[in-house]
């Protein structure tokens, strides 16, 4: 895989208070593409934090139907993956690439 592919899998760190818990269990979780699989997020991960990769678990959150005055949207759907690391590894999201 190329490495302008890792960039494009890895979209984001998510940042929310139940994200903060899990890195005490040596878990981080990224926002990636909706076609993205497991095997592309772990080798991602792997290639631009060089860091093991235990296992990868991944959610599709479904968009919302809101209301925007009086008009009704729809927010987009996402895809987020709790990467959980090897024993020993870290990444501190807070400071990018």
């Amino acid at each position: 895989m190329s490495e302008a592919k890792h960039f494009d899998t890895i979209i984001a760190p998510v940042i929310t208070e139940k994200s903060t818990l899990l890195s005490e269990k040596n878990q981080v979780v990224f926002r990636v593409p909706l076609t993205a699989t497991k095997s592309d997020v772990k080798a991602a991960v792997e290639a631009l934090f060089k860091v093991k990769v235990m296992a990868v678990n991944t959610i599709r959150v479904k968009g919302k139907t809101k209301r925007f005055r009086g008009i009704e949207g729809k927010r987009s759907d996402r895809k987020k993956a709790i990467v959980t690391l090897a024993e020993g590894d870290s990444i501190d999201v807070t400071t990018g690439l």
